[in-house]
């Protein structure tokens, strides 16, 4: 099981980025795939998980409204819309389990990640 998030950057307040996850070696029907993020200074935090099984997607309060997972084949993605500085952070994405909790200790695969950095 191999995860590879893409995408990050510096982007203005109020503007997007689209993230990817690409999964190698298992699909995402059957694992869930969650994004996180981690702010310095700051404990990791889910933004949203997809379980492939039953095509759920939950999110973060933060992500509500603006944040969007969508998936092509192994491909995951997260459209962020409508930045903002703390959206600032390290996004990971994740295989595993997942509920609404959007808790990390589901997650058993991990990728690297890729910095996210909204400036006002």
């Amino acid at each position: 099981v191999q995860l590879q998030a893409s995408g990050g950057g510096l982007v203005l307040a109020g503007g997007s980025l689209r993230l990817s996850c690409a999964a190698a070696g298992f699909s995402p029907d059957y694992y869930a795939i969650g994004w996180f993020r981690q702010a310095p200074g700051k404990e990791r935090e889910g933004v949203s998980c997809t379980r492939g099984s039953v095509g759920t997607t939950y999110y973060a309060d933060s992500a509500k409204g603006r944040f969007t997972v969508s998936r092509n084949d192994s491909t995951v993605y997260l459209q962020m819309n409508s930045l903002k500085p703390e959206d600032t952070g390290v996004y990971y994405c994740a295989a595993g389990w997942c509920s609404h909790l959007l808790l990390d200790a589901g997650m058993s695969h991990w990728g690297k990640g890729t910095q996210v950095t909204v400036s006002s």
